[in-house]
């Protein structure tokens, strides 16, 4: 799981901090998955001593899945690796506001005229 958390780390700009309507990803061990969750609530959970936090979350699939799940601060600001059922599991905001240029493979692109095409079809 450590490995997998450092390689999303090098193509993925996180945030520190996580608050209602970031975008976390989260990466799922034992099925080697990743997906985007949007955050809409987080809040304390009195029923226990320690600070533990209940976020909910869309999980950005189709269809969407609303779920709140138990975490602690750590767990769902990237600072900690955790477990859910035997599970290895990594969450944390991405941070969108600083999008890093990616290398260039083939040297600086052209410029091109005209107008571009809005899809391009990948195969």
């Amino acid at each position: 799981m450590e490995s997998m958390v450092q390689e999303l780390k090098k193509i993925v700009t996180f945030k520190k901090t996580t608050a209602p309507g970031d975008l976390l990803l989260v990466a799922v061990e034992k099925s080697k998955s990743v997906f985007y969750a949007l955050v809409t609530d987080i809040v304390r959970d009195d029923s226990r001593r320690e600070e533990w936090w209940n976020l909910t979350l869309q999980i950005l699939s189709v269809p969407p899945q609303q779920v709140v799940w138990t975490l602690r601060e750590p767990q769902f600001t990237g600072q900690e690796i955790f477990t859910m059922g035997g599970d290895g599991r990594f969450m944390q905001a991405v941070d969108f506001t600083k999008p890093e240029p990616l290398p260039e493979k083939n040297g600086p692109r052209k410029k091109t005229t005209g107008p571009r095409p809005l899809l391009k079809r990948v195969k």
